[in-house]
């Protein structure tokens, strides 16, 4: 018997749609096989997907993406978190979701919602792969345990002018790239590259501000901070930097709502 499927495509980290970075959001009455949900997000052809299991009054989800499951993924958590505050339980100000890895806590305030992400430690490292591959000479570099790789530049043309090479970058190990630079008009910019992913350059990423908020809170002394994304999407973050935590929030669209079958 086929069964039907509320989806949601939510732009998020933006009050505009065709900018930010698009969502889907499914929401099951149970869990469908893996194969199900790699075929769905496939399907969709989106950044991710996020998948909702309501259990009492928290959600257990997860994020696919076209070519693989994500661990953690913050514009996913957010347009997921949009459809439960809009959609499912608008009464709600705040929600549990509880991941494959541990519980997350979100919050909505006016057209702002919060995502509360660990914060990740960076290390110092180097990479001849990684300076070729950016064509652009860096001032700093880190890793988070080979996962994602946080690259610091002077300024923020650097940013906008780099053109890195994908094929070239593809050989690291490190699933994500993040390049960032101090700004005049905020207080961060950056742009996070995935070169295993078929789009490659991601418009506005969450998970990348777990190295990023706790970089720019040292670097600049503050906790509170502002950041933006400068892919061609775009994306806007306001930050903060807490007890080992960052709090990331965003504003999301709506662009579309309809039913899957399945």
């Amino acid at each position: 018997m086929k069964m039907q499927i509320p989806i949601y495509h939510v732009d998020a980290f933006t009050d505009k749609i065709f900018c930010g970075n698009p969502a889907a959001v499914c929401v099951l009455p149970k869990w469908l096989a893996d194969e199900t949900l790699h075929a769905i997000a496939k399907e969709n052809n989106l950044p991710v997907t996020a998948f909702l299991v309501r259990h009492d009054n928290q959600f257990d989800i997860r994020w696919i993406t076209p070519e693989y499951e994500l661990d953690l993924c913050g514009h996913g958590t957010l347009s997921a978190s949009y459809v439960i505050f809009n959609y499912l339980e608008p009464t709600w100000q705040k929600v549990d979701l509880q991941s494959r890895i541990e519980l997350l806590q979100v919050a909505r305030t006016n057209d702002f919602i919060t995502l509360n992400f660990p914060a990740k430690n960076i290390e110092s490292f180097e990479s001849p792969l990684l300076k070729e591959g950016l064509g652009l000479p860096f001032k700093e570099s880190y890793q988070h345990k080979k996962e994602r790789c946080l690259i610091v530049y002077e300024t923020e043309e650097e940013i906008k002018k780099l053109k890195p090479d994908i094929q070239l970058l593809k050989k690291l190990e490190h699933r994500g790239i993040t390049v960032t630079a101090i700004s005049k008009e905020v207080d961060f910019v950056s742009r996070t590259f995935y070169p295993q992913k078929t789009i490659s350059e991601d418009p506005a990423t969450g998970a990348s501000h777990c190295l990023l908020i706790p970089y720019w809170s040292k670097k600049l002394n503050k906790t509170k901070l502002h950041g933006k994304q400068l892919s061609e999407r775009g994306g806007e973050m306001v930050c903060e930097y807490k007890n080992e935590r960052v709090l990331i929030s965003g504003k999301m669209v709506l662009y579309m709502h309809g039913i899957i079958t399945v």
